[in-house]
């Protein structure tokens, strides 16, 4: 019995140290200088006038799955502060598309994909992909509105009601500054969304992966694609997040 409380307890350490990242690990300042830390005083640091972010809260009657946590929002808001070309795989309710239109520029074009909510019985799971992460996308893809409709920045927005795997990214080849990958989990999407993104990325533009976590089977597909495009790819985990950073040359 004590065995089994010892385990309760010290479950997620045991799982850090069974499932490592293969990543490594990074803190947010040492990726971007809008993350460099302002100093108040030798005992206190705090952020920078560029990274200070509009924010909102979701209540928790509305079951969303899968949404970033407080800090990964955050980093994404204050990312797409400096960008004006900005795409997102994976919708779901459109939290981080709305933080991403809240933060940005008037000019700044935002752009997130989606599976049309009508024709969820098209979707394909592929021999390889996680049976938990297939079950995901459907659950994900559940909206017709998001909680940016009807609002003012609405019109900064596009939303393609589309399998990522059946989108042409050929007019956004090399002009995308920030691309935010949250969309089906499974290997198979995972790997078609991150191909095209490479594709799509500018110069100096950034990548950023959500829910990296070694030993989730949810994440499962996730983990090991990054893990095996990280070692041609430089790739971070950001710390304290489940997000990875990838930034073009």
């Amino acid at each position: 019995m004590n065995i089994v409380l010892l385990y309760i307890i010290n479950r997620k350490k045991i799982k850090n140290l069974i499932f490592k990242s293969k990543i490594p690990k990074i803190d947010v300042s040492k990726l971007n200088n809008i993350f460099e830390h302002k100093k108040i005083s030798q005992n206190l640091v705090g952020p920078k006038n560029d990274v200070i972010v509009k924010n909102f809260c979701i209540s928790s009657d509305n079951n969303i799955v899968g949404m970033t946590s407080d800090y990964e929002a955050w980093i994404i808001s204050c990312l797409s502060r400096i960008s004006k070309n900005i795409f997102e795989f994976g919708t779901c309710s459109g939290k981080t598309t709305y933080l991403m239109a809240l933060n940005s520029s008037d000019d700044t074009k935002i752009t997130s994909i989606t599976l049309n909510p009508n024709k969820l019985d098209h979707v394909i799971k592929e021999n390889n992909d996680n049976k938990i992460s297939y079950r995901n996308i459907k659950n994900e893809s559940l909206y017709e509105k998001f909680l940016f409709s009807n609002t003012s920045i609405e019109n900064k927005i596009n939303v393609i009601f589309q399998n990522s795997l059946d989108f042409d990214e050929k007019q956004l080849i090399n002009k995308v500054d920030l691309i935010f990958i949250d969309g089906g989990h499974t290997y198979s999407v995972v790997k078609n969304d991150t191909e095209k993104s490479l594709n799509m990325i500018a110069p100096k533009g950034i990548i950023l992966w959500h829910d990296y976590v070694p030993g989730k089977k949810s994440s499962r597909d996730v983990v090991k694609y990054l893990e095996e495009i990280a070692i041609k790819k430089k790739i971070f985990h950001i710390k304290n997040t489940s997000i990875c950073y990838y930034q073009n040359s």
